[in-house]
């Protein structure tokens, strides 16, 4: 796959638009709003627009490919929830003038969770927490074909671009294909830049991101792993798949997320690992689960097979999982 092909212009300018209408909402506060879904989690109206616009591009260009994202449009669609579905449509209508509740709804359900031979995995706002703290989240795009990852893309709006200046300019965008390397660009796509993991060899020399919230994640293991390995430097905490890009371009050595005991059942989604693992993994990077295995995104929408996340430089993955067995 060619970085000029179809397939990755039509996916970066998706993301890129997406990207655009999260930071409208947020600016304008009404990002604020949410809704609690089934599993207790939060949905903004940024969610629901950016999944729809997201869709509605890869179905116009690749009719024929699945597309397997968080949202749907059942809450939109309930009586109570009109004034929702309304604001959702206006945002969605700064971008794609003309657009109808009803088209807003079904271009949010393109989005289902049948895992084929070749799919999307959409996560129209990783770290909705994040998005409403007002900190980092990201618009998480990645092409799957028979199970491998083929293409990424995460947009961090809020993410600083140069990590040796975190007060400076922000928006960051993340590209990777298979075997063709990862890529930083600014927010709109261009600045384009190849990034590498940390070179570091020493343990105690590593940096640590873990997740913000402790609600899948043993904050308490991972301080306990951090003191077997002597490493000492604080722990940079971060929303969302943003986590992948800092550690694709050398900023931290190691992305935690042992599950807690409470959570030991807690199965990880394709669309909170798919585009990130492969920026990583083309940046000199190695993703598994903590067990050592490979991330299987094949069987479904959760991760069955797999258990909590481990990623590194590479260099220090075998010594990080030889801590994690005692």
């Amino acid at each position: 796959m060619d970085q000029n092909s179809p397939v990755v212009t039509t996916a970066v300018q998706a993301v890129i638009k997406a990207s655009a209408l999260c930071e409208k909402i947020r600016m304008d506060l009404s990002g604020g709003k949410s809704l609690p879904k089934s599993d207790g989690s939060p949905v903004t109206i940024a969610d629901y627009g950016s999944q729809a616009m997201i869709c509605k591009m890869i179905k116009e260009e690749f009719p024929y490919d699945t597309i397997v994202a968080e949202e749907d449009s059942n809450e939109l669609r309930r009586r109570d929830r009109s004034d929702i579905l309304e604001q959702v449509t206006d945002c969605v209508h700064a971008f794609i003038p003309g657009s109808s509740s009803e088209e807003v709804c079904s271009w949010i359900d393109f989005g289902s969770n049948a895992v084929t031979d070749r799919f999307w995995a959409l996560d129209p706002i990783d770290g909705t927490k994040g998005f409403l703290r007002g900190d980092q989240y990201a618009i998480a795009l990645a092409l799957i074909e028979k199970g491998r990852v083929k293409l990424g893309i995460l947009a961090c709006p809020n993410l600083y671009a140069d990590f040796h200046h975190p007060s400076g300019k922000k928006g960051c965008l993340f590209l990777a294909l298979r075997e063709k390397g990862s890529f930083q660009m600014d927010r709109m796509g261009g600045n384009k830049r190849p990034i590498f993991v940390s070179k570091t060899k020493t343990p105690s020399e590593a940096i640590i991101t873990e997740s913000v919230e402790p609600d899948h994640a043993d904050h308490l293991t991972h301080r306990r792993l951090a003191q077997k390995l002597d490493i000492s430097k604080p722990f940079l905490r971060m929303d969302s798949q943003a986590k992948y890009g800092i550690l694709a371009r050398g900023e931290v050595t190691v992305y935690l997320r042992v599950p807690s005991s409470a959570e030991l059942g807690y199965k990880e989604k394709i669309w909170d690992h798919a585009a990130g693992s492969i920026i990583a993994e083309e940046a000199g990077g190695r993703v598994t689960d903590v067990l050592g295995r490979p991330l299987d995104f094949s069987s479904g929408i959760k991760m069955e097979k797999n258990q909590g996340i481990l990623v590194s430089n590479g260099i220090l993955h075998e010594v990080i999982l030889k801590a994690l067995e005692v």
